[in-house]
């Protein structure tokens, strides 16, 4: 790795405020050693290599709120900071009818390489922000800015946006609640992904510590360009503000995970029982 290519950047912010800012797909850039991966120049682009429009509205969004953020600085077509180690797409071999020729094959001592230069030092310096939260006195909401493709196999998204989560319904809840009273907007409810992905950003980061939590998809070709990011800027600011002055929102509360079978209808549990 070069000493120019940093894994991650980190904006920084109040970390009193209660929230940090995430973006795990943030930009579309290799490490020089990488190459391009033996792809052609349009291919990084595309959503295969990052989301359009995510760090735009994720460093609008801290600069606004003066929050901190941390978004990853290297393509997800080197390695996927947004899923776990034992995930099978960590590495992705063929997206969206693309084949990657510098990661077919792979071994599995390179991935453990790329594990080491580039996953890990992102994920650290996550939980190094939100320790400094903690620090200051207060459990931080964790959001997380990603975007979506208007199509996807020829079908139509009809979704403006749409918030992912788990099992913690504080936060999730209230931004559907109120991005829905703009009749213009059609918002979903875990479309078009589901939020639970074990041993994704926010399972490690925010369900296992207990902290309110949302991960936001908004539809990329809204937010492709400077005009887009400030609509959507202005738009979520002041929800997050609003969400910052809950007191329910930085408490830490343990839901556990639809996808370890640790989620009790709602009841939220610390360690092994219910409170």
């Amino acid at each position: 790795m070069t000493a120019e290519f940093s894994p991650f950047e980190i904006i920084n912010g109040d970390v009193s405020r209660g929230m940090v800012l995430l973006c795990d797909h943030a930009r579309a850039t290799l490490p020089e050693q990488y190459g391009t991966l033996g792809l052609n120049g349009a291919e990084f682009q595309r959503h295969i290599a990052y989301d359009i429009g995510a760090e735009a509205l994720t460093l609008g969004l801290a600069n606004q709120l003066n929050i901190p953020a941390v978004y990853s600085c290297f393509s997800r077509l080197l390695i996927d900071p947004n899923r776990g180690m034992d995930d099978p797409t960590l590495v992705m071999r063929l997206s969206d009818g693309t084949i990657i020729p510098g990661n077919h094959p792979i071994s599995r001592d390179e991935i453990i390489s790329r594990i080491e230069l580039f996953y890990t030092p992102y994920h650290n310096a996550v939980v190094n922000m939100i320790d400094q939260c903690l620090d200051a006195g207060r459990p931080p909401i964790i959001f997380s800015v990603h975007s979506f493709t208007p199509v996807w196999k020829d079908i139509p998204r009809q979704w403006e946006a749409a918030i992912l989560w788990d099992a913690d319904p504080r936060l999730p809840q209230f931004l559907i609640d109120r991005l829905r009273e703009d009749r213009t907007l059609s918002i979903g409810d875990n479309e078009p992904y589901d939020g639970a992905l074990k041993n994704d950003t926010m399972y490690k980061h925010a369900t296992q510590r207990g902290l309110a939590q949302a991960l936001l998809e908004v539809r990329q070709d809204l937010i492709a360009d400077d005009v887009g990011v400030r609509d959507w800027v202005n738009r979520l600011a002041p929800l997050l503000d609003k969400a910052m002055n809950r007191s329910d929102m930085n408490e830490i509360r343990y839901y556990g995970s639809r996808t370890d079978g640790t989620y009790r209808h709602g009841q939220w549990t610390k360690e092994s029982g219910n409170e």
